[in-house]
């Protein structure tokens, strides 16, 4: 296996010798010292590189290894001190970290690797498929009690921050109504989907939300609002040369589960316009709750929490990196099996002791 600096990944490697590290979970040294969480990434697209990034900013962590299905030659991180593996080899590597980031895709990756790696590891996922989160939450509760480790799913901001959102502002306004509005930011899915057309060399697709719905939320009002009432789609499309602009307009506007149902905007640019205009990947949102109080529900009162990303993967792994941090401490008090961000504490999250986040933040 090949390192970051291009010496082979012994299967051997324990971990940081500076640091006195001992086979075992990270913990306080034999002169005191603390021991950082050791991460490992399976994975390194937008995700995982926002996971290595996040990981330089947590001082009590350290990135360990990179797991890849590409040669390990070919992957180029930034951690130095980290090694680039082979997918293959990571079942080596089980007593050498204390949590494995699964940075893979939702539709076939996660589905099959969390379950794997939850009976090996403690692991943290950002699977976002809605419907399928308690599918997969009781796949992997089982692999991660036969495992005795623990698993964290379905981390990021929409599910993971939205959905505390959502659940913080239900249980405060049992009588009210939920709204979620995405964007205005770009679709990593729908995008593709864009891409896959024939005679499509490139893409990227915006959701917007319908400001006059927002709106309408903002001033308690309520409404009763169709897919097609909430959000705006918008595409630039690069195409290829000779090819039907008429043609892939129209089966973008109609293709169902995507746009169909929306209000669709297509505009063709060339690719050093994508380039230079849509090269980044931001997103947001926001999640309102529009709710009354007193006895004849004469009181009104709106909860609202925003995201405004500059990038999407970076901001979802900041999350990420968080939670593996409350999936660590978790196990070394001796739980096991599949959690949410529901099922949490807001303190195992921080870096910060009890005491410390009592005098600063409360």
């Amino acid at each position: 296996m090949i390192g970051a600096s291009g010496e082979r990944c012994p299967s051997s490697y324990m971990g940081h010798t500076s640091l006195g590290r001992k086979d075992g979970p990270a913990a306080a040294g034999e002169r005191g010292v603390i021991m950082k969480i050791r991460i490992g990434i399976l994975g390194y697209g937008n995700l995982g590189r926002g996971v290595e990034c996040a990981v330089r900013q947590n001082q009590d962590m350290e990135l360990v290894a990179v797991f890849t299905r590409r040669h390990p030659a070919d992957v180029k991180i930034l951690t130095e001190e980290a090694k680039v593996c082979h997918v293959d080899e990571a079942a080596q590597w089980k007593d050498r970290l204390d949590v494995l980031i699964l940075c893979g895709g939702s539709a076939t990756d996660l589905p099959v690797q969390t379950p794997e790696y939850a009976r090996l590891f403690n692991v943290v996922d950002s699977f976002d498929t809605h419907a399928r989160i308690p599918e997969h939450f009781a796949g992997v509760d089982r692999a991660a009690q036969a495992g005795g480790k623990v698993a964290v799913i379905s981390v990021g901001w929409d599910p993971g921050m939205f959905s505390l959102n959502r659940m913080y502002a239900n249980a405060i306004l049992p009588e009210g109504k939920d709204y979620t509005f995405w964007g205005r930011g770009v679709s990593q899915g729908h995008s593709d989907a864009v891409r896959r057309i024939e005679g499509v060399k490139d893409a990227r697709q915006y959701t917007i939300p319908v400001e006059s719905a927002l709106a309408s939320v903002r001033a308690g009002e309520n409404p009763e609002l169709t897919v097609r009432q909430k959000h705006t789609r918008e595409c630039f499309v690069v195409a290829e040369e000779g090819a039907d602009r008429e043609r892939i307009e129209e089966e973008i506007k109609t293709m169902p589960n995507y746009f169909a149902e929306y209000d669709t905007t297509v505009h063709f640019i060339s690719e050093e316009e994508l380039r230079r205009d849509h090269a980044r990947i931001p997103h947001g949102g926001f999640v309102l709750r529009s709710g009354a109080t007193g006895w004849e529900k004469e009181n009104r009162h709106l909860i609202e929490y925003s995201l405004k990303l500059d990038s999407n993967p970076e901001f979802t792994a900041s999350v990420i990196v968080t939670y593996a941090r409350a999936a660590y401490r978790l196990r070394t008090e001796g739980a096991s099996g599949c959690k949410t961000v529901f099922d949490i504490p807001p303190a195992y999250l921080s870096a910060k002791s009890g005491a410390e986040l009592r005098a600063s933040m409360l």
